[in-house]
């Protein structure tokens, strides 16, 4: 805990702020209080690195980049999911207390750092783009517009936040072996918008096993995985929505499902 006489050398802009910090490992733990200094412009990890330094050297907590794009210092903050690299500390204020936690939704390592193992199986489980067979390598082309549709998904950092915070796993665990989550939902939506995709030509449906196998149905289009990605990626309204309807078509269409069973009469 910081206290004793005023520092001459510190900045008048700098002020003591009360966090509260989980301590634990696997077999429980707990929220264990701090009083740290605060500067000017600085971020939440700055003062986790502040209270390594000073006061809890044996402090676990991932990060890499300080710049929010390798996605490693997920955390919880007052409870909402947040990247500690891009929480401003201006954000709150000076007299507030500030809870930090580890992402709920995953099982934790020890203090800050939980393990992500589930978010790379069902990665795994997502069949990657399936070239054209009549293309070779720097033969694709496409419009700059299905580029742009795209490219937004692209800009995912697998921070896991829109996996912490999406409570179809969140709050019900007996869910995480049939539902793929919304990083990855939006993964199998962009790949059936890729025009050059030809995973159908190859006996792969995504729409289908989007519902099937990634549980698309157990989404209930709550936004709140929108609501915490710091890219800004409207995972809900441009990737989600739109694979709902067309597995929707997909499924109860008539005049789609007329269509399927035609085509595999004829084939």
């Amino acid at each position: 805990m910081s206290g004793g006489a005023p520092d001459a050398t510190r900045p008048e802009t700098s002020y003591d702020a009360h966090f509260k910090v989980w301590r634990g490992d696997v077999d429980g733990g707990g929220l264990e209080d701090f009083t740290v200094e605060v500067n000017e412009g600085e971020v939440v990890l700055d003062i986790i690195h502040r209270l390594q330094a000073t006061q809890a050297p044996d402090l676990a907590v991932r990060w890499n980049c300080k710049a929010g794009k390798c996605g490693s210092c997920s955390a919880e903050i007052n409870g909402r999911p947040r990247l500690l690299c891009m929480t401003r500390m201006s954000v709150f204020d000076r007299a507030e207390t500030i809870t930090v936690t580890p992402l709920r939704a995953f099982p934790v390592v020890r203090d800050l750092v939980t393990d992500v193992g589930f978010n790379y199986e069902k990665a795994r489980q997502v069949p990657a783009f399936v070239p054209p067979p009549d293309l070779g390598p720097g033969e694709y082309r496409m419009q700059q517009e299905d580029v742009g549709r795209s490219q937004e998904f692209r800009k995912c950092i697998e921070c896991f936040l829109c996996q912490d915070t999406c409570h179809v796993v969140r709050d019900h665990e007996e869910n995480k072996t049939a539902f793929a989550g919304p990083r990855f939902l939006m993964r199998v939506a962009e790949l059936d918008m890729h025009p050059l995709d030809a995973a159908e030509d190859a006996g792969l449906d995504r729409k289908t096993t989007a519902q099937d196998d990634h549980g698309l149905g157990y989404c209930n289009i709550t936004k709140c995985c929108t609501e915490v990605c710091p890219e800004h990626i409207k995972i809900t309204d441009n990737a989600l929505i739109p694979l709902k309807e067309r597995a929707a078509d997909r499924k109860y269409d008539p005049l789609v499902w007329l269509g399927n069973k035609i085509r595999r009469r004829t084939s």
